[in-house]
């Protein structure tokens, strides 16, 4: 009977995939600051496997859970979790310009930029296949990067991220980029609607569809498919439309996933977040 139980036991254990991983707590001196890091590397991980960049949201520390875990395992890529620095409000953050950053002088752009070539030649990780994921401050991270003149993130995938106002007017994007968002109808920390008067404490910031139609414009995307799926949670109520903006001549789809109901979160209670985005990302793998 014992000898039953054990066999069964092994076969329960072999049926499970391995999700074992390395954690390493790394670092890099840009523009006189020290930048940490997380690196988290699969079991198993090939030599030039794709990296995927996660930037926390306002006020976290970059821990080393995030919402690409299980795809990060499932699929083979590595993941960095860099960490910003602090604001003059004193919390850990990324400079995107909100009104409590104006004098700020961190180039988070750069930094990442810099991050992202030191973790690819430490690592023996992909140059050509780098992308970047953010929630909320790391969600506009996301979009300021892709706004900016940068070389190394070949897709950006906000989630409940914004555009900020200033952004807008004062920049245009350099090159098409494939851009995803997931965000909440129900956001009220970034709200769906914007708030183009800057009456909350980040200061101005466009809507969601109007950030997504810019990207759509810019990639002169010529086709647009709209699905409909049911939430994770069914008791929930929400439920996520997909609107994806195709057919671009650069080969730079937009897809956004308006999660209806859905508030300020990593949304994983309704969608399996890190597949959907490493879905999005692996389409632009060279």
């Amino acid at each position: 009977m014992y000898r039953f139980f054990s066999i069964v036991l092994l076969l329960l254990v072999s049926a499970v995939p391995s999700q074992a991983q390395r954690i390493i707590e790394d670092s890099l001196k840009v523009d006189g600051q020290v930048r940490r890091m997380k690196v988290i590397l699969p079991d198993g991980i090939r030599e030039g496997a794709p990296l995927v960049f996660v930037a926390h949201g306002y006020g976290n520390e970059g821990k080393a859970q995030t919402w690409m875990d299980g795809a990060a395992a499932k699929h083979g890529f590595a993941i960095c979790v860099p960490q910003g620095l602090i604001d003059p409000a004193g919390r850990y953050s990324w400079n995107v310009g909100y009104t409590f950053q104006q004098g700020w002088r961190v180039d988070d752009v750069k930094a990442l930029e810099r991050m992202a070539a030191y973790v690819q030649k430490k690592y023996r990780l992909s140059k050509d296949n780098t992308f970047l994921t953010g929630m909320s401050n790391g969600g506009e991270m996301c979009y300021l990067m892709g706004y900016s003149q940068q070389h190394t993130f070949k897709a950006v995938a906000p989630v409940s991220g914004l555009t900020m106002r200033w952004t807008y007017e004062t920049m245009s994007a350099p090159r098409p980029i494939p851009v995803m968002e997931i965000h909440g109808t129900r956001d009220h920390t970034s709200e769906w609607t914007g708030d183009l008067e800057g009456k909350s404490k980040w200061g101005a910031y466009l809507g969601v569809p109007t950030a997504i139609g810019y990207w759509v414009a810019r990639n002169r995307c010529t086709r647009e498919v709209t699905d409909t799926i049911p939430s994770l949670d069914t008791a929930s109520g929400h439920y996520v439309i997909r609107h994806k903006y195709t057919d671009s001549p650069y080969s730079c789809d937009v897809w956004l996933y308006e999660v209806v109901g859905g508030k300020h979160s990593w949304h994983t209670k309704d969608l399996d977040t890190g597949e959907e985005i490493w879905h999005f990302f692996s389409r632009y793998i060279k």
